[in-house]
């Protein structure tokens, strides 16, 4: 979820120790594309024999502008003595990138690099075991918040067990559940450990003088195009696979490679230890968050034991009487205040008249048919797939991998609103599968600040067809995808979009009529487009409260969505019947798939979003997205309507805890911002129920 990074050097000339520095201030802003909430280095100050830590709960552009980065970093790198080979003299540097995943930002040890047990490490991913792990270490206890410690701590207790580090990452392939992909520095011994689950990382090396590794093949690339150094681009960039690792020996760079062990291969035992020493001293340095700080992190634990959370809860409302009174469809659940709804004679909506069927199913061998000129010969990663976590997309995958035979890459867009639950089912299925995930992380504190500051001008004159502005912040998913699609040469990208999801009534509310047969849930008409953004204009013009710092943004997002052209491209469920029963089953058995604690329903609980729009909707309208969902499920034959109304009743209950959560960590006042959707007029029913 993170980006690591690091470079080791030996060489010669002062020259040498500049140029390393150069590419280490390089690799480490390319890698921030991978999470901008803190940073760090560790140096191995080969002159001082010791190793310097610098942290900060600042984006690594920033924190390399510090004088701290200044006094602490440059000079081990340019004063070190790399004149012979000894391994004394060698220059180490490893980094990190951090999106917040635990542990929050503002304490300095949830920051990386993570020192515990004489080891310094960087981590991206998301360990989703932690107790099991900490079980394993007699007389051992967490310190920290953060997950790395406990996958660190893991680490040493099986050196220890076994004398190798090699086995001791063997471990971690056969213990850690979630993702991982790690450099770790023991500090009494002059190697480097690489590791991966998943295959998020990448290196270059001469096998002599120069290793740099990185989260991706992008960055590598990236840098070799930067860096002006001819002998660094005329590198190749080798990929670690999944499951597989490398122990750097310092002395001269050579590599031993770590594969995952065998069926029935011990996984610890004693080894002979080797080029062990007295540990070298770790100094850390911390740099304080600077003042008005917020932490990026909320945690649902902390709501939940919240004294305030009866009270607060109570403020939801969800009056069951009014929304029985509604005049609904007799074939569907939609109520008479759904935009643009006609009742028949019979009390049938227009939308069940005019319905295509979205869940029919071709055969999945055309899909593989047209999948397969994608396909690889070696093993090498072949398709694209956007991962958001959610149900939908981790069947998908399963499928795209065991059923079709690709070897995918996943991307993720992390634009601030994707909850904890969602991030570490990415890691549990990305960790099993043995797939990349790339994460693409936005300025996370910027993106809340636009939606704090869009929700504010809503509220200012709520109108329910200016909602979808609370949530364009998100569609710069195909942007990146595109991009990624660009960088590794992969052609293909297979999505697991759920045609039943269509929520029209999203641009309904703005004036845009629905269209009944159009080809993809995202698409819309140019007669359609004019009226949207005539809507969104006027509405502008009447509160000028909306022309704030996130207009940008929102008119990156438009072309994102509306604009990249989609080539190469696939639907796997237009290929597959989308089955409710069959997905949870198979996620909730092959990948312990985690459930929100609010909720019993497996749709949009990775989105935090979703949970506050719904309520809006709910409110004002008598509806959520549940009702469009279930009531699809019905025309296609896959619910009755009694089934659909009752679990549209439990449904569509208020998720506080989500509610709460999203209006915390975007900066707003959960009582005062739920008073004034609660004092929103209601759109008025016919009253006669169906």
């Amino acid at each position: 979820m993170c980006g690591i990074f690091g470079i080791i050097a030996r060489g010669g000339a002062r020259a040498d120790h500049l140029r390393i520095e150069r590419l280490v201030r390089r690799i480490a802003r390319i890698s921030e594309s991978r999470g901008r909430d803190s940073s760090g280095f560790a140096v191995r100050d080969a002159a001082a024999g010791a190793f310097r830590v610098l942290r900060a709960p600042l984006a690594v552009t920033a924190l390399v502008r510090t004088a701290q980065y200044r006094e602490v970093v440059r000079p081990a790198i340019t004063n070190a003595s790399v004149g012979d080979a000894r391994a004394g003299s060698t220059i180490a540097v490893i980094g990190h990138s951090r999106l917040v995943t635990n542990g929050t930002q503002l304490a300095d040890h949830n920051n990386q690099p993570v020192v515990r047990s004489e080891v310094i490490g960087v981590h991206n991913g998301i360990v989703v075991n932690e107790d099991a792990l900490w079980a394993e270490i007699p007389g051992d206890d967490p310190a920290f918040d953060i997950d790395t410690e406990a996958l660190l701590a893991r680490f040493a207790h099986a050196r220890r067990t076994s004398g190798d580090s090699g086995r001791a990452l063997r471990c971690l392939f056969d213990r850690v559940e979630g993702s991982f992909s790690v450099a770790l520095m023991p500090a009494d011994r002059d190697e480097l450990v690489l590791g991966t689950n998943t295959g998020s990382l990448y290196l270059i090396t001469d096998g002599a003088t120069i290793l740099v590794f990185a989260s991706e093949r992008r960055m590598l690339a990236k840098l070799q195009r930067s860096a002006r150094d001819p002998g660094l681009a005329a590198l190749t960039i080798e990929h670690v696979e999944p499951r597989t690792g490398r122990v750097v020996e310092l002395a001269d760079l050579s590599m031993r490679r770590i594969p995952a062990a065998a069926d029935g291969e011990a996984r610890e035992g004693r080894a002979e230890a080797a080029g062990t020493h007295a540990p070298w001293p770790i100094h850390v340095t911390s740099i304080e968050a600077p003042a008005g700080h917020r932490s990026l992190l909320v945690d649902f634990r902390s709501i939940v034991a919240d004294p305030r959370a009866a009270g607060e809860r109570a403020l939801l409302q969800y009056d069951r009487e009014r929304l029985a009174r509604l005049r609904r469809c007799s074939v569907c659940v939609l109520p008479d205040t759904f935009p643009f709804i006609a009742f028949d004679g019979d009390g049938r909506c227009n939308y069940c008249r005019n319905y295509v069927p979205k869940n029919q199913r071709r055969p999945i061998e055309e899909l593989k048919r047209l999948v397969a000129p994608y396909r690889s010969t070696d093993g090498s990663q072949d398709c694209i797939v956007p991962f958001s976590g959610g149900r939908d997309s981790t069947f998908a995958l399963h499928m795209i991998k065991n059923e079709l035979g690709m070897n995918p890459i996943t991307i993720t867009y992390d634009w601030g609103m994707v909850t904890d639950l969602a991030r570490r089912n990415i890691a549990r299925v990305c960790g099993k599968l043995g797939v990349e995930n790339v994460i693409v992380a936005a300025d996370i504190k910027w993106k809340r600040d636009n939606i704090r500051k869009n929700i504010s001008a809503w509220l200012k004159r709520p109108r329910l067809g200016m909602v979808p502005l609370l949530m364009s912040g998100d569609k710069y998913f195909f942007y990146h995808t595109n991009r990624l699609k660009q960088s590794t040469g992969i052609k293909l990208n297979v999505w697991g979009i759920n045609r039943l999801e269509n929520t029209d009534f999203k641009t309904g509310f703005a004036g845009v009529a629905p269209k009944f047969d159009k080809r993809r849930i995202y698409s819309m008409s140019l007669a359609g487009h004019l009226r949207f953004w005539g809507f969104v204009a006027s509405n502008v013009l009447a509160n000028p409260a909306y022309l704030n710092a996130s207009n940008l943004d929102s008119i990156g997002s438009i072309i994102s969505r509306y604009l990249f052209p989609q080539r190469d491209y696939y639907s796997f469920f237009d290929y597959y019947a989308w089955n409710e029963q069959e997905i949870e089953s198979l996620i909730l058995r092959e990948y312990d798939w985690e459930k929100a604690i609010d909720t019993d329903a497996t749709w949009r609980i990775g989105d935090g979003t979703a949970s506050f729009y719904n309520y809006v909707y709910l409110t004002v309208a008598g509806f959520s997205e549940n009702d469009t969902f279930r009531s699809n499920q019905i025309r296609e034959g896959l619910l009755t309507r009694a089934e659909a109304l009752a679990r549209i009743e439990r449904e569509n209950a208020p998720r506080y805890e989500n509610i709460k959560w999203y209006l915390e960590i975007v900066g707003l006042d959960y009582a005062d911002t739920i008073r004034r959707v609660n004092a929103i007029p209601r759109i008025p029913s016919s009253g006669r129920a169906a």
